[in-house]
């Protein structure tokens, strides 16, 4: 009698508590869904304690509960891999350059090479600490520094070729040169921004900082380049100072710049795909 009491009531019980999982408890803590079995109420069996998925597998044959769509954790993935902080002190140091720009302009066409010379010092100086703080600090250093840095070098160094060119201190030609050569490179890693860049490709993502997509590697040519084209600037602006506007050394300065622009414009067109490394494999 017990043996059939048991085996009559345990099917009820099983059936009991599936209906509470499924279809919640009523008013009064009834169940619906499902007849109530008669007899005193028992302790449900071990069973019946298991956690959700257990559940679920006794009623659907031992089926595993499907699992929540995939696309929400590949989604998620790659944006908090490739967020990184952009006020590291390298980067402030960058954008301060970027500011120095146009005072630096201002003052050139101005006349007023003593103090230009002076402010012009002022941003080497924090051309020189961005890189150092960067080598020397793994903390400090950052995706969005290696494009900052040197796009802030051809922000200054173009307003200062313009600034010395209507100033008469620097040909038209090679002015020209320079500025062609910096809005290719710049379009470029506007490009290679658009491509590396995750989707969905948002105007807010694109220009967020904090997305680092990928590493600029300058080439050595372009790193020489770049010191040149500072040599002259400082050349010229000392000439009107120190009175060596027509100097034959200064001249000369002007075709290794010419030189050295066509270099490096060359090499970043040969070498291509080696001077980028893409952080985002999507």
């Amino acid at each position: 009698m017990l043996a059939a009491a048991w085996l009559g009531r345990g099917p009820c019980a099983l059936l009991r508590a599936a209906g509470r999982s499924r279809a919640g408890p009523g008013p009064g803590g009834a169940s619906f869904g499902l007849p109530a079995c008669a007899g005193p109420p028992r302790r449900p069996p071990r069973l019946l304690r298991a956690p959700a998925a257990a559940a679920w597998r006794l009623l659907s044959a031992g089926a595993a509960p499907p699992e929540p769509p995939r696309q929400r954790r590949v989604a998620a993935g790659p944006y908090a891999e490739l967020y990184e902080n952009p006020w590291t002190i390298p980067n402030i140091l960058s954008m301060a350059r970027m500011g120095l720009a146009p005072v630096l302009g201002y003052l050139i066409v101005e006349e007023n090479f003593d103090v230009a010379l002076g402010v012009f010092v002022l941003a080497g100086v924090t051309d020189l600490l961005d890189g150092f703080i960067a080598r020397n600090w793994a903390n400090q250093k950052s995706a969005l520094g290696s494009a900052l840095d040197p796009l802030a070098d051809k922000i200054l160094i173009s307003v200062l070729y313009v600034s010395l060119t209507c100033a008469n201190l620097i040909p038209v030609s090679l002015t020209s040169m320079i500025i062609l050569r910096d809005v290719a490179l710049i379009a470029a890693v506007f490009y290679v921004r658009y491509k590396t860049l995750s989707p969905p490709r948002t105007l807010s993502r694109y220009f967020n900082p904090c997305y680092a997509t990928a590493q600029l590697k300058p080439t050595f040519i372009s790193k020489m380049n770049t010191a040149v084209q500072l040599l002259l600037v400082a050349a010229s602006l000392a000439a009107p100072v120190f009175n060596y506007v027509d100097s034959i050394y200064l001249q000369t300065l002007w075709c290794i710049t010419a030189f050295t622009t066509v270099t490096s414009a060359y090499s970043y067109y040969h070498y291509g795909r080696k001077t980028v490394q893409v952080l985002n494999n999507k």
